[in-house]
């Protein structure tokens, strides 16, 4: 590490990004599930206007290295705003699987139409 660096810490963000609409996707829930004892349910969050949680899913005193699934509620989303998009919609909950190292900032963005979804490591 280099002088005047801070050491990087395992942390989880995400947001979410409407690219039918070119906006962000905002007020879409979002939980953390860890995976390493079952599926246990560790944050919660609904994101702001910009797409993003307010906070880290996990920071530097919470993150535990190990498997996790991000699950989007990206159905309910397209309802609030009015989409249609299938009765039922083709996508309801968008499930992420990922795993997670020491040490490390991973953030997880979601874009998402109400008929497809992407995502990939971001920075």
């Amino acid at each position: 590490m280099r002088k005047g660096e801070r050491p990087q810490v395992g942390r989880l963000t995400t947001h979410v990004l409407d690219t039918a609409h070119g906006r962000p996707g905002a007020g879409v829930s979002v939980r953390l599930f860890a995976l390493a004892d079952g599926r246990d349910l560790v944050a919660e969050a609904v994101t702001n206007a910009d797409g993003r949680t307010n906070e880290p899913l996990l920071d530097e005193n919470d993150f535990r290295p190990g498997p996790y699934e991000l699950e989007f509620a990206i159905g309910a989303y397209f309802d609030a705003i009015g989409v249609a998009a299938g009765e039922p919609p083709f996508l309801d909950d968008v499930v992420v699987r990922v795993q997670l190292c020491d040490n490390q900032h991973y953030h997880v963005p979601l874009l998402v139409t109400p008929w497809s979804y992407s995502t990939y490591r971001g920075s």
